[in-house]
């Protein structure tokens, strides 16, 4: 499956993992330190892509964008080079602004479908509530089994290992009413767990 990552400038210091989480060592954080590829040229690859092709944007990196700001112009360049294609990602900023969140809705009524991530189950009862995308989640790492958050949402755990991204496509689905459950894993997994916990 074709995927992106976007330079460590766009990530969002309001995400609580900033500077610790699992692209900050290991081999994806080499392939992050070497991102160089003009914006211009990154949306030329976009083109490439064959149309109706499920395939993820950042697996390190956040939206375009200086830390918590989005630059809305650079995204909907992002969904218009999508047109056709099946591109998903997911987003830590804290959109504060409302032509930020107007882009965010925007995309994923039109094919290029934005994650709210959250680092709690109660964060993602807030993000959900935004009414702009679908909502993934940080989970403890001993969370296997889907869960319902403080206001009933059905968090349904991600089934990574068993089945590969490209055979499930659930977090590309923008009009999925359950939220996606990612439990703690991999590199920074401590850290990860103490965060979805909500002990920090």
């Amino acid at each position: 499956m074709s995927a992106s990552y976007s330079g460590v400038d766009t990530c969002p210091p309001a995400c609580r993992l900033y500077k610790k989480c699992y692209a900050t060592g290991g081999p994806v954080a080499i392939a992050w330190r070497n991102v160089k590829t003009p914006w211009d040229r990154f949306l030329a690859n976009i083109y490439l892509i064959p149309e109706g092709e499920l395939w993820r944007h950042n697996i390190a990196g956040d939206l375009a964008g200086k830390g918590n700001r989005l630059h809305c112009g650079k995204l909907k360049e992002l969904v218009k080079a999508n047109e056709g294609r099946r591109g998903f990602t997911y987003t830590h900023k804290p959109l504060f602004r409302s032509g930020e969140r107007q882009a965010i809705a925007e995309a994923n009524r039109n094919g290029f479908t934005i994650n709210l991530s959250a680092d709690t189950l109660k964060q993602a009862d807030e993000k959900k509530a935004l009414g702009i995308g679908p909502v993934v989640v940080l989970l403890p790492k001993d969370q296997h089994e889907n869960c319902f958050t403080p206001a009933g949402n059905k968090v349904v755990v991600c089934p990574f290992p068993r089945v590969q991204c490209i055979d499930c496509g659930l977090c590309q689905k923008a009009s999925r009413s359950c939220i996606v459950g990612f439990p703690a894993h991999g590199f920074r997994a401590a850290i990860a767990d103490t965060v979805a916990r909500g002990d920090v």
